[in-house]
């Protein structure tokens, strides 16, 4: 019995390549899923250590920067020495991270756990590196599909993780429940090994200008190029509201007398939805203008985040926020890496995708830290909530009306 002709030859396509996507998958999912769970440990930690709500957040806004600074640099050695460096040692600093965190006796354990050392383990295992290794693995006639297939299977390492987290830091203590996540981030070991088999395949033979220049004159043209100093500075507001997000809304459940379970449930909640807008954005942004549909979701986001702050917090409220923010989350993250590599090529993708990432970090730091400090000194989220919904529309609003001008293709720019 034979499938769907048009599923038949994706599944042939993508075959020889299926375990670098597995691996890359895998990396992904359990990269990003630890790091969005970190904030169910923050009321507990906070009140166990003295360490308080904004020195929290600041640690988490550090991880942020770090992870914005070093993702171009990141990027630039992949092309350099290869993934299987980068990735592998990633994967293991990751480890090493949480290990701190979970014995942290102050401040600066969480700063070196939470902060630096899993921003820079960030850096090399997270969605920059994932989606180049499966865009160096796939043709571009299937490679929007592919990056979002890839980055829904970034959605499930926080439906694991956070539920997992939650359950050990209710029954035992968030210490034991940090200790479990250092037992799946070990998991990222093998999977960064296998997905850097990447290394293995060569470059597209029909390289693009940017392609054939150095990391220099590839950074030259994307800050000359409109459409992706637009999309980058549009990233910023994609940043500060997530981090905003995963980060407070724990607290504010907290703060708001419901049960701490639910923010566990949130999360999880968002990343079962992430899978599906993942796919849907990845399948969309291979049919239509991939910087529209970014403009669109950081409009959409912003309309969704009023209405779910602009009233009390309901144990039904929360998880229809929840879903409907998961299906506009990662739903980001195969349109940048696509648009990336439509407008300069394969070759130093990760690199130029690492740039954007850095105003995205500069946004989570913002969302992160700028919401702890708010707190802090108003007792409430409101402003840092009406900030968010503010900025938020006015990006969405000026990224689509740039969209229009769709942005030149990778073969545009060799000929230029």
């Amino acid at each position: 019995m034979s499938g769907h002709p048009e599923s038949t030859s994706l599944w042939r396509t993508l075959r020889p390549a299926l375990a670098i996507l597995v691996g890359a998958s895998v990396m992904l999912s359990l990269s990003m899923g630890l790091r969005q769970s970190l904030g169910i440990f923050m009321p507990p930690l906070t009140r166990d250590i003295g360490v308080t709500v904004s020195q929290f957040t600041l640690a988490v806004a550090v991880q942020n920067l770090m992870w914005g600074v070093l993702q171009p640099i990141a990027g630039a050695l992949a092309v350099r020495i290869g993934f299987r460096a980068i990735m592998c040692t990633g994967a293991a600093l990751y480890v090493a991270a949480l290990v701190v965190l979970a014995t942290a006796q102050g401040m600066l354990g969480v700063m070196l756990g939470a902060g630096v050392m899993v921003g820079a383990a960030l850096a090399c295992t997270a969605s920059a590196l994932a989606m180049a290794a499966a865009i160096r693995a796939v043709s571009p006639a299937v490679r929007s599909t592919v990056l979002g297939i890839v980055s829904a299977a970034g959605s499930v390492g926080a439906m694991i993780a956070a539920p997992l987290g939650q359950a050990l830091t209710a029954s035992i203590g968030w210490r034991v429940g940090v200790w479990g996540f250092v037992a799946l981030a070990v998991i990222m070991l093998p999977a960064a090994w296998v997905a850097s088999r990447a290394d293995k395949i060569p470059l597209p033979s029909a390289a693009t200008a940017v392609d054939q220049g150095s990391a220099t004159q590839a950074l030259a043209t994307a800050v000359r190029t409109l459409p992706f100093v637009v999309m980058a500075l549009a990233f910023f507001v994609c940043g500060m509201q997530l981090v905003f997000i995963t980060t407070h809304l724990p607290s504010y459940l907290d703060l708001c007398g419901m049960d701490p379970m639910l923010s566990a449930q949130a999360l999880g909640m968002i990343g079962g939805f992430n899978v599906l807008g993942s796919l849907f954005f990845g399948w969309a942004g291979g049919r239509w203008n991939k910087l529209v549909l970014l403009g669109g979701i950081y409009f959409v986001r912003s309309l969704v985040l009023a209405a779910y702050f602009m009233y009390p917090p309901t144990v039904t409220s929360t998880l229809v926020f929840a879903g409907v923010m998961g299906f506009l989350w990662l739903g980001v993250a195969p349109l940048v890496a696509g648009s990336v590599a439509e407008m300069f090529g394969v070759r130093w993708q990760p690199m130029i995708q690492g740039l954007a990432f850095f105003s995205h970090q500069l946004g989570s730091f913002a969302g992160a830290f700028g919401g702890g400090m708010l707190y802090d000194q108003l007792g409430s989220y409101e402003l840092a909530w009406r900030l968010g919904v503010g900025i938020g529309l006015t990006a969405g609003v000026v990224q689509i009306a740039v969209a229009f001008a769709r942005p030149p293709s990778a073969g545009k720019l060799a000929t230029a």
